[in-house]
């Protein structure tokens, strides 16, 4: 029994529910037979993974469906040896290199070049190309990203790559020349609610209400994906559905609120180390460490002034700055919320002493 999200995925570009017109503009694409090194971007749940697999079975049929885990090794120049994980058909492979850390530069060049040395000894029915999906491009190294370049040049009469990104803003420009770009808004609240209501509820024989669909939509920030798990976790909860039922919402986010509430409650260092526990919680539980700082962020400026707000944003950009740098996660969390603290407790002394 699969989830929502997987059982009413589109399979073809003429069964998408929105973006109709750049849905006509990638089946012109492939309709000739060929196309460009793709550069698809947008923010997530907005339908990347879903437009770029219509696209692969629009090209080679229901055979890009028929999907195998392979396991593939690799050695470095240091004779280390590594091992990724790749989704795999018959006409693709996809695979996301930033995996294997600062050994994605191996990966790139590696996995494109066996790929691309094999050719096809049938080619009717078949193209003459593979495809390669490379997936969260941007946190790609630069020496993986000029590697990629190169390669890109090299096998481009066996191999096509269709990169995938939330953000095209730390892709360097030498790879976003060479590939056409493909910019997937995320839908607009009225359309997550259509897609909710006509696409998914309608077929399972359930009636979802407008003003319910709307809150989901909204909850979900326009995430598609996001709305769809909340559909069903609230369905699960409730049946039938109610206009004023509580949305329920995933357990990392409600334990990252408590996380945040602690952090404002009380600034200490006992207090600290009872945070730097409920981060490795969710840092175990495989939660990004982006989404972590990021709806940490959200709700510690909640409860600071206008001042402060600015103060705590700016902090939080030298932070993850260095967070994307850096390797361990935690140490960059952590040092946000000490600095959070220190910043918050001053604040608030400042502040009982203008009462007084």
């Amino acid at each position: 029994m699969s989830l929502w999200v997987d059982k009413y995925r589109p399979k073809e570009l003429s069964k998408l529910d929105y973006h109709l017109e750049q849905a006509g503009h990638l089946k012109k694409l492939v309709e000739g037979g060929d196309f460009p090194h793709l550069l698809v971007y947008g923010p997530p749940g907005a339908g990347k993974k879903t437009r770029i697999m219509c696209l692969l079975r629009e090209l080679y049929g229901s055979g890009v469906e028929r999907l195998r885990i392979e396991h593939q090794n690799f050695q470095t120049p240091s004779k280390k040896k590594l091992e990724i994980i790749t989704l795999a058909s018959n006409y693709h492979v996809e695979v996301n290199p930033s995996d294997v850390g600062i050994y994605d530069t191996v990966v790139v060049q590696e996995l494109i070049k066996t790929l691309a040395s094999v050719h096809q000894l049938d080619t009717t029915g078949q193209r003459e190309f593979k495809v390669v999906i490379l997936t969260e491009v941007d946190k790609l190294t630069k020496d993986a990203q000029h590697a990629l370049r190169r390669t890109m040049e090299k096998y481009i009469a066996t191999c096509r790559l269709i990169l995938c990104t939330n953000s095209t803003s730390k892709v360097i420009p030498a790879i976003r020349s060479r590939c056409l770009g493909v910019r997937v808004p995320a839908p607009s609240v009225e359309q997550v609610a259509q897609v909710l209501q006509c696409s998914v509820c309608k077929k399972e024989g359930l009636n979802l209400p407008p003003e319910l669909a709307t809150r989901m939509a909204e909850a979900s920030n326009r995430n598609l994906r996001r709305a769809l798990l909340l559909c069903e976790a609230t369905k699960v909860q409730q049946y039938p559905f109610s206009k004023q039922q509580e949305l329920v919402m995933p357990d990392w986010e409600v334990y990252l609120r408590e996380t945040a509430a602690k952090i404002v409650e009380e600034q200490s260092p006992k207090r600290l180390l009872e945070v730097r526990e409920r981060i490795y919680e969710l840092l175990t539980h495989c939660i990004p460490s982006e989404a972590i700082f990021k709806g940490l962020l959200q709700e510690l400026v909640k409860n600071c002034d206008g001042e402060l707000k600015c103060e705590v944003t700016s902090l939080a950009a030298f932070h993850e700055h260095r967070l994307n740098l850096g390797s361990k996660p935690i140490f960059h969390i952590e040092a946000f919320v000490a600095a959070f603290m220190a910043l918050y407790k001053k604040f608030l002394e400042e502040s009982m002493a203008d009462m007084f």
